[in-house]
């Protein structure tokens, strides 16, 4: 039985979670900002950290795919359990499809997306302001359904540790006990 989630998998979950803050912070800053030279900046960071976190995304996909995850408490009934389990693919789905959706976006909108400054991305749809608009709608409401469904996973890990009482917290902290 797996008691812990593996380094890697460690990792790249509280690298994602900081990345995931960071780009929602950087996303709600920007927005109402007048156009200047340094609004265009801080969108090219946000696109920048919003294909990096996809890459991150994906890798740590594959990884949960190749490497099992440490059991769930034999004392979680079916109910919970199935809960647990569609909501870490939910918050998986939602990693995946929030940078997505802002790519379409900004491919709708005319604006490429160049990684780093150095790398340009291709259009994945061609240029149209109605379906730029709409795609905008999709990504913040995507967004917002992240930040919903992480503080349900977030209550979901406390709940385990101060009322439940069991491990499931620790397997994912990176300086938890091991035994």
């Amino acid at each position: 039985m797996t008691q812990r989630y593996t380094r890697t998998a460690i990792f790249l979950h509280w690298l994602v979670a900081l990345g995931l803050i960071g780009a929602f912070a950087l996303g709600l800053y920007m927005q109402d900002l007048p156009l200047s030279p340094n609004k265009l900046k801080l969108f090219s960071w946000h696109k920048w950290a919003g294909v990096t976190l996809l890459v991150l995304i994906v890798i740590r996909l594959a990884w949960r795919l190749s490497h099992r995850a440490p059991e769930l408490p034999p004392t979680m009934r079916p109910l919970a359990r199935m809960a647990a389990h569609a909501g870490h693919w939910l918050l998986y789905a939602l990693m995946v499809a929030i940078p997505l959706s802002g790519w379409l976006m900004s491919s709708a909108q005319g604006f490429q997306v160049v990684w780093f400054g150095i790398l340009p991305l291709p259009d994945l749809l061609a240029k149209d302001a109605a379906l730029g608009a709409l795609l905008k709608d999709v990504h913040v409401t995507l967004n917002y359904t992240l930040l919903v469904a992480v503080i349900g996973h977030i209550g979901a890990a406390l709940q385990h540790h101060f009322i439940q009482k069991d491990a499931v917290l620790s397997h994912m902290l990176p300086f938890a006990n091991k035994a």
